[in-house]
């Protein structure tokens, strides 16, 4: 790894970084790796300009590459209530109003009444519910905005946290108004300001030579830390999370060596510090399970001892929670490569957490791009892990929930798949069942959530916000469709999704994805049929096709020439397909559609 890029790795030493910043961009920049594009505005309370500058790097990092647009110092207000002809040409995608303690002007006065200080805290949330609004109509982009953070002195002591006269008080009255605001809001997330400048330390966030000399609202020093959340909210947003975790065994989930240890004597529970440490450990790891977040086994053991551990009467994980289990002696970064085929993933999807730094080294230099985050004692895994925001949940879906459930119904796919010599008896035993409509409401989210999570099946390598998939749905000259799928083992949920825009008697597919967990099934098909059935109710004759390269797509490079599509322009490897649909013919016969005709 770049010695500079490591930097953007928690631990961050942020002096390299900030010193740093103009060698680790270009970096970044002559990395050869695709990138999406996004306009962000950033609209400060306080100063911004090296806050923008390593919010850049830490997105070029994750796979965005951003334009910005910066407000005038203090000028957030202004910019967004009174039409500036600027930040309307910017188009912004996603609209960021950084703000913090210190643009709060009315904060409650010890001889306030009870009624004045509940009437200060209406209008400063007016304020910014009047900014968030105007900024939904006009710009119909995502909107981040922090919270506040504590004040750097008590006027009342430990009085100021509970009594309505406080400036702790009034604060966390008014950061609980903007949680319930994007509560029910979509498109609308928190930079949560409060929990940064608290981990950071107040005493040292609030620097006051730092506000008085350039106005920044913490110290210098604290900028990577408040970047590096802001791009971890956007970096979710156009899914660029990671799927799941390769975890080892001994001295990762347990303490101790349990091929030599034996299972009595590995470490686990809440008889000792160190067993107590591998338990919380197992409990952070579960409790992300429960949030989609799939968990696998890379160890080098025998199966049958890593079966035993894993059962041992402590742990809180067993091997019902893990979806791939590899427990042998092969090298792992093999193993980890195995894992990520039998879960239709690229192995960066994954993160390779493993105590022995001689096997993080092999992975690193083995699989490109391979997460393999530093960890060091056991006590302090959760916190190395945490830091480094592998899982921001921006949007958490039924999906989501359900997809550890939905991995495992995948292995049992797998396993019946080789016992069959004709793919085509293994898809009809399936008993597959599709539907396949025009967008709807209730899935906005998921849709959206696909179209920024799917990478290997993602024809044209589009993201969209759910604002931007809602703006779409409701063109006339949209085409939009989503599908499920469910077989015998269980429902996917929505799987896969085709937006065309229609040209006269011409229809450009501008969208066609899947998800990896169902490739190979014959969906495709099925969402080409209807497609071209939707396409002939509005009289189009034609449809054409693009496929832009990427790191990971290219299992789709060949779709539309497996389609019936010809060829009819190439640029690198780049092309354009077209299709006459006049005489088509359906394709998929295997899965039983639901569609509206």
């Amino acid at each position: 790894m770049n010695e500079y890029i490591k930097q953007l790795e928690y631990p961050t030493e942020p002096i390299i970084l900030l010193s740093k910043k103009l060698k680790i961009k270009k970096f970044l920049k002559e990395n050869n790796k695709k990138k999406i594009k996004k306009n962000i505005a950033v609209l400060g309370g306080s100063t911004t300009h090296d806050i923008v500058e390593i919010l850049d790097l830490f997105l070029l990092y994750n796979g965005i590459e951003a334009n910005f647009y910066e407000c005038e110092y203090n000028r957030y207000y202004e910019d967004i209530m009174f039409n500036n002809e600027a930040l309307k040409d910017f188009k912004p995608d996603i609209i960021w109003i950084h703000t913090s303690f210190r643009n709060l002007k009315n904060l409650p006065q010890i001889n306030d009444s009870k009624e004045i200080v509940e009437c200060k805290a209406e209008n400063e949330y007016k304020k910014y519910l009047s900014m968030w609004e105007k900024c939904r109509r006009d710009y119909q982009c995502t909107i981040i905005q922090n919270n506040f953070e504590q004040s750097f002195y008590r006027l009342m002591g430990n009085k100021d946290v509970s009594d309505f006269h406080g400036a702790l008080n009034f604060i966390s009255e008014l950061n609980l108004k903007f949680y319930e605001y994007a509560q029910k809001t979509n498109n609308f997330y928190i930079n949560d300001l409060n929990y940064i400048a608290s981990y950071y330390g107040l005493q040292e966030w609030h620097d006051l030579s730092s506000w008085y000399l350039y106005k920044y609202c913490c110290k210098i020093d604290a900028i990577p830390y408040l970047s590096h959340n802001v791009s971890r909210i956007i970096k979710s947003i156009y899914g660029k999370n990671k799927k799941g975790f390769v975890l080892d065994l001994d001295n990762t989930l347990w303490g101790g060596i349990i091929g030599d240890d034996g299972v009595e004597n590995i470490q686990i529970g809440s008889e000792t510090a160190n067993a107590q440490a591998y338990l919380e450990f197992q409990s952070y790891l579960k409790n992300l399970s429960y949030l989609g977040v799939i968990l696998n086994i890379n160890s080098k053991n025998e199966e049958s001892n890593a079966i035993k551990g894993l059962n041992h009467p402590e742990c809180l994980l067993k091997p019902s929670d893990f979806i791939v289990i590899k427990a042998n002696w092969n090298p792992k970064s093999q193993n980890m490569i195995e894992i990520a085929n039998e879960l239709s993933l690229s192995p960066d999807s994954l993160v390779f957490a493993d105590d022995n730094p001689a096997e993080r080294e092999i992975v690193k230099t083995q699989i490109n791009d391979a997460c393999v985050p530093e960890i060091s004692q056991a006590e302090n895994y959760i916190k190395e892990i945490d830091r480094n925001g592998y899982f921001e949940i921006t949007t958490l879906s039924n999906d989501d929930l359900s997809k550890n459930k939905m991995y495992k119904a995948n292995a049992e796919r797998f396993k019946l798949e080789q016992s069959f010599s004709n793919y085509d008896d293994y898809l009809r035993s399936l008993n597959m069942k599709a539907i396949i409509k025009p967008f709807e409401a209730i899935y906005m989210q998921r849709i959206a959530q696909l179209t920024n999570k799917s990478n290997q099946f993602n024809l044209t390598t589009k993201r969209y916000s759910q604002s931007e998939i809602e703006q779409i749905s409701s063109d006339s000259n949209s085409i939009c469709l989503y599908g499920k799928l469910e077989d015998k083992f269980g429902d996917n949920g929505v799987v896969s999704v085709v937006i065309g825009r229609q040209d006269n008697d011409k229809l450009h597919i501008e969208l066609f994805l899947m998800s990896c967990r169902v490739l190979k099934r014959g969906m495709e098909y099925a969402m080409l049929d209807e497609l071209v059935y939707q396409a002939k109710k509005r009289n189009i004759n034609t449809l054409i096709g693009y496929y832009f390269k990427s790191g990971k797509n290219s299992m789709v490079k060949n779709l539309y020439k497996d389609f019936g599509f010809t060829l009819k322009e190439i640029n690198n490897e780049d092309s354009v397909w077209e299709l006459n649909i006049k005489d088509y013919v359906n394709k998929q016969e295997i899965i039983e559609v639901e569609s509206i005709k």
